[in-house]
């Protein structure tokens, strides 16, 4: 886990792009105490060695299905239903954390992969029993900005830099074609890309994080100057970073000051989490 001092920080964005339902600004200035965060996001390998102690079962595994990309699946796999409009996504059964293409799939080779199919709960399963927590809202993007201020990237102006890939993204033609210029057409390792400034891997792209707030577009703590946690209640929660098929085309997310929002008991093929502790 990397430290984070006290500080102040300018959280959200008047981002002309961004989503206005996301609820992105206005920006204001966030007083936070310290805190620990994980340098990377929890990997197969740590989720297995906590299913290994505790037998704890996934709720993918306990529904029987979970969402998976329909470019992640083998060629000749069946058409099975997708997901409203978002029809790339698809309900493959038997997927889950150790499958998470579906039966016939593993983890093997991915043990440095971020653990995927998780819900909110599943997340909060985990850092509860290693004695962690998931971050805030405020925390997740005070640890993304990486020290910067106002920038939409952890490391800047540019999202690829002198043409240097930062995050593993989307490439090509959204959902169609997919490049992999950036060296992933999936998730890549937790400790692919150069860290930020707090030395920290991977914060946007790869994979959406969970974060501990209740979602709401306009809530706003109150002062100009507190450490800014979530409504008390809700029924859907934070997530952060985009993920490796977020793509300018439809889906920014991928800014550190992005947000939004899913059920506590969504997973999928691009969800995972880390964990933060006071």
């Amino acid at each position: 886990m990397a430290s984070l001092p006290d500080g102040e920080f300018l959280m959200g964005s008047e981002d002309r792009l961004a989503y206005p339902d996301d609820g992105e600004g206005p920006v204001r200035r966030v007083r936070m105490s310290s805190f620990r965060i994980d340098v990377f996001a929890v990997t197969s390998a740590d989720f297995s060695r906590f299913v290994d102690d505790t037998g704890y079962v996934t709720e993918a595994e306990r529904l029987g299905w979970s969402l998976v990309f329909a470019g992640l699946l083998p060629d000749g796999f069946l058409p099975l239903r997708g997901v409203g409009r978002a029809p790339w996504w698809r309900q493959i059964e038997g997927a889950y954390w150790r499958h998470p293409e579906g039966p016939g799939s593993s983890v093997a080779g991915r043990e440095d992969h971020p653990v995927v199919h998780v819900t909110w709960n599943d997340a909060r399963a985990f850092a509860t029993a290693v004695g962690k927590r998931l971050p805030t809202e405020a925390e997740w993007e005070y640890a993304a900005r990486g020290g910067l201020e106002s920038e939409p990237y952890p490391w800047g102006a540019e999202l690829e830099p002198g043409g240097e890939h930062r995050m593993n993204l989307w490439q090509g033609t959204f959902p169609r074609r997919n490049t992999g210029a950036d060296g992933y057409e999936g998730t890549c390792p937790v400790g692919a890309f150069p860290s930020n400034g707090y030395g920290l891997y991977n914060m946007t792209g790869n994979t959406w994080e969970w974060c501990s707030d209740w979602f709401c577009r306009t809530f706003r703590a109150r002062g100009r100057r507190t450490r800014q946690r979530g409504p008390p209640a809700g029924t859907h929660k934070v997530v952060r970073g985009g993920s490796y098929l977020s793509h300018p085309s439809y889906c920014r997310r991928y800014r550190v000051s992005a947000r939004s929002a899913l059920t506590p008991d969504t997973s999928g093929g691009d969800l995972g989490f880390r964990c933060a502790a006071s």
